[in-house]
């Protein structure tokens, strides 16, 4: 069989180079994990002997190329007829350059390197998460642009053990065994009775290259946000989060820690967001949102404008599963509007203090749940639909505006999806087979939920 077409031979001859020097640095690797996220954001893949992983930068890595559309718990949808329908043919998935490291605390040692899924002729497999943000990110460049971007994840440790009717429970206390349950937002005292479970984390980020820049407790009991360095780089912006997600993971169940980043685990508390901020920058480095004044310039104003009128659209994405949107409540920090807002969390938009050249945008609107990948294509979307189309966002929210409900916003995931099918200007960006594919894919998932069973949701997404 012939090999098929490479998009980026230098990129393949790169990652080849940093196997063979990881091997060097550390000669117990026994297996490599080749990775690919779905459209929930879930890494699947082969575990594959390291003998046997130079013939991944011949020859690729052939998988399903139905594996981008799983439901959340590893099924097959066949949306679009792609599994079921068309014999489940494979695909071709090519070494990223960049991603290859040791995976921290396996025994025995093994790394993992993402994967990026094309079909056997070399093309790029659309409806895959990654390749969807790599075809929004190429518009900026047409423009003359470059975004910068940061994520902010938030997540819940919980207790191993679910209580009686199978919900999570907090976990307990380290220090006392007590079961937690006092809100203490940014709370030092938090951060260090649980330093083991961050020594951890902080560890695993460091070995697998994924640039934490920042660990604070947050409001509901055991809830805790990771922050991301800032960077230009689009595709390992994303790559970083998927990443991140594994390593809170494993550093939970290291130091005997449960954790879950579904979007609204407790009714009583907040939920958990993925928080996206952006900036842009022209090709002498500097940054456009900024025109020396806290508001921000008028390219700043447009793309908000942009990010205002595509959240419906989108809202399937920043908020994918029955239980996002449980999330979105007064006084919650998770946005009920589509406003901007400058130095107000309550907004969907808000505009942080910062220094002139960091002037950027926080979109507020995703659940920690939702593919990253997909969140960053989206968010990008709309910044470039509103600087291209010149959107105004209209008056900048003032004061607590968490109750002022847009009744044009999804409530539900179905009109949410209904919103999707309906959408204009999404599909150019990211591709109108793909969208219809992840609705189509998402629909079959909401028929498998029991929506009329609580206990259903934590089953699938906790």
């Amino acid at each position: 069989m012939n090999k098929p077409a490479e998009p980026n031979l230098q990129g393949i001859e790169t990652a080849e180079a940093e196997f063979e020097a990881l091997l060097r640095e550390r000669p117990g690797i026994g297996f490599v994990d080749a990775a690919i996220a779905d459209s929930c954001g879930t890494l699947r893949g082969k575990r594959i002997a390291v003998a046997d992983v130079p013939a991944l930068f011949r020859h690729g890595m052939q998988i399903p190329a139905s594996l981008p559309l799983m439901d959340a718990r590893g099924e097959m949808t066949n949306a679009g007829g792609h599994g079921f329908g068309d014999g489940d043919p494979d695909g071709t998935a090519w070494p990223v350059p960049g991603t290859l490291a040791p995976v921290w605390g396996t025994t025995p040692p093994r790394a993992q390197m993402l994967m990026r899924f094309c079909r056997d002729d070399g093309a790029p497999i659309l409806y895959d998460a990654r390749n969807m943000l790599e075809g929004v990110v190429a518009k900026f460049a047409m423009l003359g642009l470059f975004p910068v971007a940061a994520l902010e994840l938030e997540f819940y440790l919980i207790d191993p053990a679910r209580d009686e009717s199978g919900a999570p429970q907090p976990p307990r206390d380290p220090r006392s065994g007590g079961r937690e349950s006092a809100l203490s937002v940014y709370g030092l005292d938090d951060l260090d009775r649980y330093g083991d479970f961050l020594a951890a984390l902080t560890a695993a980020a460091r070995m697998q290259n994924v640039p934490v820049s920042g660990v604070s407790a947050e409001y509901g009991p055991g809830q805790f946000e990771t922050n991301l360095r800032h960077g230009a780089d689009m595709l390992r912006a994303a790559d970083d989060a998927i990443l991140l997600r594994q390593i809170v993971k494993n550093a939970a169940l290291a130091t005997g820690f449960h954790v879950t980043f579904m979007a609204k685990p407790y009714a009583a508390f907040v939920g958990s967001g993925q928080h996206v901020h952006v900036s842009l920058l022209d090709a002498s480095g500097r940054n456009v949102f900024d025109n020396g004044t806290a508001e921000g310039s008028e390219t700043l104003r447009f793309a908000a404008g942009g990010l205002a009128a595509l959240m419906d659209e989108s809202m399937a994405i920043f908020a994918p599963n029955v239980n996002d949107y449980r999330r979105f409540a007064p006084d919650m920090f998770a946005p009920v509007n589509r406003r901007l807002g400058f130095n107000n969390r309550s907004a969907g938009l808000r505009v942080p203090i910062s220094p002139a050249t960091a002037r950027r945008i926080e979109h507020r609107c995703a659940g920690a749940d939702a593919n990253p990948y997909l969140v960053l294509a989206a968010v990008l979307s709309g910044v470039h639909h509103g600087i291209t189309a010149r959107l105004d966002p209209g008056a900048p929210a003032v004061g607590n505006v968490s109750r002022e409900r847009d009744s044009s916003l999804p409530a539900t995931l179905e009109d949410a999806l209904g919103k999707m099918d309906a959408a204009r200007v999404l599909p150019t960006y990211l591709g109108a087979d793909a969208v219809k594919l992840y609705a189509e894919n998402k629909r079959v998932e909401m028929g498998r939920v029991d929506p009329l069973n609580p206990r259903a949701e934590y089953d699938w997404y906790l």
